[in-house]
């Protein structure tokens, strides 16, 4: 029997896909021949997460996760809305958040860390998902905040069950104590960034390159007017405090009552806001787009008819 190196343990992973300790139990069963523990992996269906590695996972859940001054979200990846009312899936996207809480922010380190109550890591357990439900998935990205004093908030819009949804929002109050008010206030700022999407914290988190482009834009639609320089440079100075008051939070009417900004609102409560994150389900992945009609003429080997370009296409 041939001996089960790490690096064989390793390569067989890299071929299939599956979690360590199935590798090395499938070599063992194989007595070391990796084709032959691909067979073992694969009537199993562990090895079927490999073949599905390549598939986009653009669907899923956002979830969160608290402790005292300090709170966590991750969004985990799937192919389809349908994973995401699976309750095995769901339970899995929770339990991560808690993982993140626990270790950071770092997506490598969360996926080799134990997942509570599973005999294996994160990144095992997920490999095992995959083969179940039958679907790529992936943990794409987590953030942590914490406070020394005070507290960080969460927010789910849309939960399925509490703390997992599509939109999840972070955020985090400076005070000198946590209070139930406090709390109040972290979750009210979440439903408002989850409404309004704010880009920047405040006005010097801005990001330079956006808020160029942006003055640049005014400028010529500012001279576009016939106006003096002198004017024009005023009439830009006036559209870039309007351009805050839509990407800045602390900046942002404040949702609740239409009129106070959020950094008079936080204040009065004593508190100071030092963060904030928000993850929309799937935002900035590039989803496939299918023809289903060229996709069953691809299956039956029919050609399909090119488009008339002077056709009228509706709108």
């Amino acid at each position: 029997m041939a001996e089960i190196t790490a690096a064989l343990v390793k390569e067989l992973r890299e071929k299939t896909g599956a979690g360590m300790m199935d590798c090395k139990k499938a070599l063992g069963e194989a007595g070391g021949d990796i084709e032959q523990a691909v067979d073992w992996l694969r009537t199993k269906g562990l090895a079927a997460a490999a073949k599905k590695s390549g598939r986009v996972a653009a669907e899923g859940l956002v979830a969160v996760a608290s402790a005292p001054q300090a709170a966590a979200m991750v969004e985990v990846n799937a192919e389809t809305d349908f994973v995401a009312r699976n309750e095995q899936f769901q339970a899995f996207v929770q339990a991560v958040a808690r993982v993140a809480l626990e270790v950071g922010e770092d997506v490598a380190t969360i996926r080799a860390a134990k997942l509570p109550g599973a005999e294996g890591s994160v990144a095992e357990e997920l490999t095992k998902m995959i083969a179940t439900i039958g679907e790529n998935m992936t943990l794409r990205r987590a953030r942590v905040l914490r406070v020394k004093s005070g507290v960080v908030a969460t927010y789910v819009h849309g939960a399925l069950r509490p703390g997992v949804g599509r939109i999840a929002v972070l955020a985090a109050i400076e005070a000198p104590s946590e209070s139930e008010a406090l709390e109040l206030l972290g979750r009210q700022v979440g439903m408002h960034v989850a409404a309004t999407r704010p880009s920047a914290l405040d006005v010097d988190a801005v990001d330079p390159a956006e808020l160029e482009r942006e003055r640049a834009v005014l400028v010529e639609q500012a001279r576009a007017s016939g106006k003096p320089e002198a004017i024009i440079e005023k009439m830009v100075d006036g559209r870039i405090r309007k351009y805050y008051e839509e990407v800045v939070l602390l900046e942002q009417v404040w949702v609740h009552d239409g009129e106070s900004r959020v950094k008079v609102v936080v204040k009065k409560a004593g508190g100071t806001l030092v963060g904030f994150d928000r993850y929309q389900l799937g935002e900035g992945i590039e989803r496939e787009s299918s023809d289903f009609a060229a996709e069953v003429a691809a299956v039956s080997g029919v050609a399909q008819p090119k488009a008339d370009a002077s056709a009228p296409t509706a709108e």
